[in-house]
């Protein structure tokens, strides 16, 4: 993992997007030398896309086994919210 300034980022783009492409190395953008963003690759990106769905399934179970019985319908809630 590399850390350069978005500026630089921005003058070499193609370069660092192709560092990116073929080495899976991730690149940590910085601004006035604090951490701002990140440029990874697809299958990365894509990558993590699973996980956080995955994180969000689990969630949702778990908020379910929760509530129990203190669940409320759908249609009952947009009516209660005047939806």
């Amino acid at each position: 993992m590399i850390k350069i300034g978005v500026s630089e980022a921005r003058d070499h783009l193609s370069e660092v997007v192709d560092r990116v492409r073929y080495t899976h190395e991730h690149v940590i953008l910085t601004k006035r030398g604090k951490e701002v963003g990140a440029i990874v690759s697809i299958e990365d990106l894509k990558l993590l896309e699973v996980f956080e769905d995955q994180l969000d399934i689990d969630m949702a179970r778990k908020a379910l086994a929760e509530a129990g019985e203190e669940r409320i319908p759908y249609q009952r809630l947009r009516e209660k919210l005047g939806l």
